[in-house]
């Protein structure tokens, strides 16, 4: 029986948020603990009335002081770059490569001496435990990927599979190639021309191999709008119809999120042409016991 588009896309859903979505705040602690010496050496500068002097006299007895002064800025990189009108600086904060006075400027210029000198925090560990708070936000589009990989692989395991006995996690086509013999490089190379990144290969979520057949399994889920809907369904409608060639490969994808609302007609098109495209709804309805035989 042939599936309705509009009724199957009338099922994603909002989110696929998990509890640590939002925060990864064991990251967070994780990144703020390896710093905290030289954070609470900074403690020692709030409020001071010489605070130039006193920055001086730390980092020439804690030069390691210096490798935390970009995160108060909300920076990771151990290089910054700023440019002013009369020089251009290319600040190295893990070897000093300018003079201290030049530091000095870069902290008075950039507010980090007003932060400090003016009370306006009280704590150096506990403000650099909000910035990291609100860097890790940039990863959440990250986590969006890896909790639907972790409810695709949820149903996997409850429909009767075994990690690394017949389903495999993140597998090239070499590594399919080298455990069952199947050549998929003609399927690698078409991937490569439609990437930004063609030098990298390409990894699938998930393979499945059962006595008759090898799935290969792409997941992904998009809670908001963007022109990327649009190419991920073109290429994998491309990817199915090279499947389509293969007798002993299915190519299988489980995508989900409101955001596809914006790209419905490219997605309604690879849905006519795929035979194994899935949603959430789908997995709760047991799709994996019919599919992966």
């Amino acid at each position: 029986m042939a599936r309705n588009f509009e009724e199957w896309l009338e099922q994603f859903d909002d989110s696929i948020a998990s509890w640590k979505y939002y925060t990864d705040f064991d990251k967070v602690y994780d990144n703020v603990n390896k710093i905290k010496n030289e954070l609470n050496l900074l403690n020692g500068l709030i409020g001071s009335k010489r605070i130039e002097e006193e920055f001086k006299e730390l980092i020439n007895e804690y030069p390691k002081v210096l490798q935390v002064i970009p995160i108060l800025i909300a920076k990771r990189e151990n290089i910054i770059i700023i440019k002013d009108a009369e020089q251009d600086y290319y600040y190295n904060f893990k070897n000093m490569n300018y003079s201290i006075d030049d530091y000095v400027l870069f902290m008075r210029k950039t507010g980090i001496f007003d932060l400090l000198e003016n009370h306006l925090i009280g704590n150096v560990f506990d403000y650099v435990t909000g910035v990291e708070v609100g860097m890790d936000t940039n990863g959440r589009k990250g986590r969006t990927g890896d909790a639907m990989e972790d409810l695709v692989e949820s149903y996997l395991l409850k429909a009767g599979f075994v990690r690394d006995f017949n389903y495999f996690k993140e597998y090239t086509k070499t590594d399919i190639m080298n455990k069952w013999g199947i050549d998929l490089s003609h399927i690698d190379q078409k991937l490569k021309g439609e990437s930004s990144n063609k030098n990298a290969e390409k990894r699938f979520d998930f393979v499945v191999k059962t006595d008759k057949m090898l799935y290969v399994i792409e997941t992904n889920f998009y809670g908001t709008q963007g022109s990327k809907l649009n190419e991920t369904a073109r290429s994998y409608k491309m990817i199915e119809s090279e499947f389509k060639n293969m007798k002993d490969v299915t190519f299988v994808w489980f995508t989900d999120g409101k955001g596809w609302r914006s790209a419905r007609h490219n997605l309604e098109e690879t849905f006519n042409e795929m035979e194994n495209i899935y949603n959430i709804s789908d997995m709760k309805n047991d799709i994996m016991s019919k599919i992966f035989k």
